[in-house]
């Protein structure tokens, strides 16, 4: 098996060092106040994944070491308006691997499935679904940011933010109201928040050794409060990671750097700064078939044959994105001030095989055995800036803003050769498949009042209004080869409704309508004749209603969806031209819960469910990877400096592809994690702690999901559970 080279160890925990080194003495102050608190938002009113955390019932149980709503994995929020599901700090730091994503810590929340077929965070996940909506169909945020891919709303779970960069994750199940902001929105929201800055100066080095070669080294750095500028506070996270990963001659090599900094001015007001960039090389396969997986192994990916079109070495991904924003929260007179300016940059270069895994026959211009491929680069930049606007007016709240995001793209794919250093594999006319910019442009502006009609009820409505506008330059078109040029705009105006009520000081209740809304991908302007395009935008009416009971052993919450999906947008191939077109419609319903409860003497049980449908109208047939239901059951033990915890999640049978086609079983992953921290006779050291997590604990290792078909004769290709799997990690706090 392929080894990467480890040329960068603990070079980011050196950077750490000196970046600590390099501070005023003065600024290490350890136990300082700062002038006033800074407060962390995402800039959503129903997906602020902090202001939730913050606004649970923290209660404790008497003589217990933590809290209820500490040591769930997941639990509902006493504040919401439609299903949600938060995962705090203390999941993502025990239980999500130092080498995952976000796409790895919200597996465990009720109608999420997901699998990382390389091993936690070491590929990109392959089908992240919620309620059987797939990726490109719900929003994920950062830090209230929307970002994803302009060609289909999609989003590259391994490019951007890190498990450590992470502080929170809200899995928000719905359009939520109106100022829920995003390209997506019917589907629902992942909205991660980043981590706060500690009040308490402090270096905290990591080092992560685990299966299939993998190792991470990284650094974080908490200036502590510094008096001097007026009470800032500051983080910077750095890490070097690498692993062979579990599918053969499949490595990942990532660096990432993550940086925010929080200035108070004055009493009322907040900046915030936040910077990322992410560099990433990995080797990427695209399924196997059968046959292979029988005569290979399950872990069958890519091969060390140069002579094969499966090569490793020419099938890898050169990814390098970075993203930022600068944050202004102000409070004053009853009026709150909330606006994010905001950029972020992906630049892909890809590389593969003409066919890998496939039947494809070697052959080019240059010769006859030479190794067909193709050379392909996606470029985008986003800015945008979300502003809100909230004032105490009468018996409630009026919030009012807009968020606004232009996004250009260049897209092109070569026809190469492989055997000869990437050539082209022809006249740069005869190579090219396609050479396409395009641009988006998004304007939402809202308007919603929260109407407290009583102490205990209060109704929020409102209406945003959706203007998504598409254009394509097209040297040679996707699919056809054609120059085209084209340009189409789609506005929705999506009215919310929204109930919320404080049954008693442990127990709310919520009921939820609100209309979706979501433009056509990019792929839909594939076509030779644009004036014959009518399609109109997918659209969704959602209508759910939910509980939540938290007290000082208990927290749970249960919730009833209906989701009529129109407007479904499909496609016909005649004579070798695709047109897409609006088929009828689809229905998604069901029921989930949450809950934890503390049993005492440090341990705990968790417990998830969900009953899932989700039918197209015309054919009355599930839709493509819709698991029918998803349960999760644990305990947890958390007592002092020790923390354990044995996780089952399991996932129902779906269907690979339309027309229930590729059947596939449920299947359970069975996860163990534990630590422990020592706090004494380390010198200047203030603590190490020792944590070790093992995933797969019984080894499926069974086919769970379609990646699509080979070139040449659409032979079905699959990915597998990987195999159990361990990681060790040390951190220590200077």
């Amino acid at each position: 098996m392929k080894r990467i080279s480890r040329t960068t160890l603990f070079k980011s925990i050196h950077l750490a060092l000196c970046l600590a080194a390099a501070l005023p003495l003065a600024s290490r102050a350890s136990d300082v106040t700062p002038a006033v608190s800074a407060p962390t938002t995402t800039g959503d009113a129903t997906t602020d994944s902090t202001k939730k955390v913050q606004n649970l019932d923290a209660v404790k149980v008497t003589g217990a070491a933590v809290t209820v709503d500490q040591i769930a994995p997941t639990q509902g929020s006493m504040i919401a308006v439609q299903p949600q599901s938060i995962i705090g700090e203390q999941y993502l730091r025990e239980n999500v691997a130092t080498t995952g994503d976000y796409s790895d810590a919200i597996s465990i929340a009720p109608s999420v499935s997901t699998v990382a077929p390389n091993g936690p965070g070491l590929m990109e996940a392959q089908s992240v679904t919620m309620r059987g909506f797939q990726d490109g169909e719900y929003n994920v945020t950062f830090d209230g940011i929307p970002w994803g891919d302009s060609n289909d709303f999609t989003h590259h779970s391994t490019s951007y933010f890190t498990n450590q960069d992470t502080g929170s994750i809200v899995v928000d199940r719905g359009p939520g109201t109106a100022s829920t902001l995003g390209n997506a929105t019917f589907g629902g929201t992942i909205a991660v928040g980043s981590r706060t800055p500690s009040n308490t100066f402090g270096i905290e080095p990591y080092l992560t050794y685990g299966s299939f070669g993998t190792w991470v080294e990284g650094a974080q750095l908490d200036t502590g409060v510094i008096q001097q500028t007026g009470g800032t506070t500051a983080l910077i996270n750095v890490e070097n990671a690498s692993s062979d990963g579990y599918l053969t001659y499949s490595g990942q090599r990532r660096q990432n750097i993550f940086a925010k900094v929080v200035q108070p001015i004055g009493d009322n007001t907040t900046l915030t700064f936040v910077g990322m960039y992410n560099k990433i090389h990995q080797d990427v396969p695209l399924g196997a078939t059968r046959e292979q997986i029988n005569a290979y192994g399950p872990n069958y990916g890519l091969t060390n044959n140069p002579d094969s079109q499966d090569y490793y070495g020419y099938n890898f991904d050169d990814i390098s994105t970075y993203m930022g924003y600068i944050g202004l929260h102000s409070a004053f007179d009853g009026w709150t001030i909330d606006n994010k300016l905001y950029t972020y940059s992906y630049n892909h270069f890809g590389y593969n095989g003409e066919d890998p895994n496939g039947e494809t026959p070697n052959g080019t211009v240059y010769s006859p055995t030479d190794v067909p491929g193709q050379r392909m680069r996606n470029t985008y930049t986003s800015w945008g800036d979300i502003f809100r606007l909230s004032k105490d007016f009468g018996p409630g709240e009026v919030r009012t803003g807009f968020w606004y995001d232009h996004q250009n793209n260049l897209r092109w794919q070569y026809e190469v050769d492989d055997s000869q250093d990437f050539a082209l594999n022809g006249t740069p006319s005869q190579a090219t498949d396609r050479y396409m910019t395009d641009t988006l442009t998004t304007f939402q502006p809202f308007l919603e009042y929260n109407w407290n009609i009583t102490d205990q009820v209060s109704l929020t409505g409102g209406v945003k209004y959706a203007d998504f506008k598409r254009n394509l330059d097209a040297t040679v078109n996707q699919k056809t080869g054609d120059p085209l040029q084209y340009s189409k705009d789609f506005t929705k105006l999506l009215p919310s409704l929204a109930l919320h009520w404080q049954l008693s000081d442990n127990w709310t209740a919520y009921a939820q309508v609100a209309k979706g809304f979501l433009a056509p991908n990019l792929n839909t302007f594939y076509t030779t004749a644009p004036q014959d395009n009518t399609l109109k935008p997918e659209q969704t009416i959602n209508k759910q209603l939910g509980t939540t009971w938290t007290d000082g052993r208990l927290t749970v919450s249960a919730d009833g969806y209906y989701i009529n999906f129109n407007n479904k947008i499909e496609s016909r191939t005649v004579a070798g031209t695709t047109t897409f077109y609006n088929a009828g419609g689809a229905v998604y319903k069901g029921l989930e819960a949450e809950g934890t409860y503390l049993l005492g003497n440090g341990f705990s049980v968790y417990a998830n469910g969900s009953l899932n449908r989700a039918i197209d109208n015309a054919t009355n047939q599930w839709l493509p990877n819709a698991p029918s239901k998803t349960a999760a059951l644990g305990v947890i033990y958390s007592s002092g400096p020790l923390y354990a915890s044995l996780i089952d999640k399991f996932v129902g049978h779906r269907y690979g592809d339309t027309g229930l086609q590729q059947p596939f079983g449920g299947y359970a992953i069975t996860n163990f994690a534990a630590s422990y921290t020592f706090t004494e006779g380390f010198g200047a050291l203030k603590s190490i702690k020792v944590g070790v997590q093992v995933n797969n604990v019984f080894d499926n290792k069974s086919i769970y999901y379609l990646s699509g078909y080979t070139a040449e004769d659409s032979t079905p290709l699959y990915f597998t559970i990987p195999e159990r799997s361990y990681e060790l990690t040390f951190s220590a706090k200077l």
